[in-house]
């Protein structure tokens, strides 16, 4: 069994006793400094104590107060901050996580829903718009071009629309294979248009309505020595509606959508038409031409001289 004796452990009072004496000695520093680094006696600075804590009605046994001022010389109950280091940074940081904790993991947490989001949904679901993108540019366009061609190719009576039509779907499919999506989506238009135009039916009759002109003439800038006559007239397919159609201004060469234009007649069958209206103010011979399906261009039944206006 081990001789040595354990020394016991002091009274807590004493222990408190003792640090207020050195507090006392801190807050004196100028008694502190005058007997401790002068020539005075200990013993001297330990009455000077009693005293002072006697007059607080304080009694402390000589044994505390010498243990007080040991311990002022000791530094001990002295708090020694430790250096700054990385190991107290991170202590100090988790010693005041109650306030900085719940807004970081707020933050972390924000963070991590974001990031979520954003590479398991958002991601993909851009991806799987561009993938979506591609495939109807490179696969679905081309497709419908060769579906309008084939049709075209099918229902068409003259060989001009077929190879308008096989220049677009070349063009529209060269378009798609570059990724240039609106000059391809452009070509496809064009067909689309062709196609239309193939499967319209029509009859081109001289306006005869109260109110509106049936024929105008005008002169042109570049030769005012010259007259043009133009007959009004207007589309009416099978069923009786009047159709608006692209028409091209000759005079300004703007293509313009119009349910009404005029087309350039001999000045002969201008007056023929006047004089048709004059007679009973109704055009017999309204009939201009015929648009047939499977054909492009309208077959004209009176002589025409190929120019329009949509504007007079």
């Amino acid at each position: 069994m081990s001789d040595v004796t354990a020394k016991p452990a002091a009274p807590l009072d004493e222990i408190m006793l003792a640090m207020d004496v050195v507090d006392t000695l801190r807050h004196r520093q100028d008694l502190a400094t005058r007997e401790l680094d002068g020539v005075t006696r200990e013993q001297q600075l330990i009455d000077k104590l009693r005293e002072i804590y006697h007059q607080q009605g304080i009694e402390v046994t000589d044994d505390i107060l010498k243990q007080g001022v040991s311990a002022l010389a000791e530094s001990r109950f002295v708090y020694d901050p430790p250096k700054p280091s990385f190991g107290t940074t991170v202590a100090r940081l988790y010693t005041s996580r109650g306030k900085w904790g719940r807004p970081v993991v707020g933050l972390v947490v924000a963070m991590a829903v974001f990031l979520g989001v954003y590479y398991l949904v958002y991601k993909p679901y851009q991806a799987n718009i561009a993938e979506q993108a591609r495939i109807e540019l490179v696969e679905a366009l081309p497709a419908q071009m060769d579906a309008i061609y084939q049709t075209i190719f099918e229902e068409t009576k003259v060989q001009q629309a077929v190879v308008e039509a096989e220049d677009w779907r070349t063009r529209g499919k060269a378009f798609a294979a570059e990724g240039n999506r609106p000059q391809a989506e452009a070509a496809l238009s064009h067909l689309t248009a062709l196609r239309d135009q193939l499967r319209q039916q029509y009859t081109l009759r001289v306006v005869n309505r109260p109110g509106v002109q049936s024929g105008v003439w005008t002169i042109p800038e570049v030769n005012t020595a010259a007259t043009n006559y133009y007959v009004i007239v207007e589309a009416i397919d099978p069923d009786g509606q009047t159709l608006s159609l692209p028409i091209l201004n000759e005079e300004n060469g703007q293509t313009e959508t119009v349910a009404m234009w005029a087309v350039r007649v001999p000045e002969s069958v201008y007056n023929a038409v006047a004089s048709d209206k004059k007679d009973d103010g109704i055009i017999q011979t309204n009939e201009v031409g015929r648009k047939s399906d499977g054909f492009l261009d309208v077959e004209y039944l009176m002589p025409t001289l190929g120019g329009a206006l949509t504007r007079w």
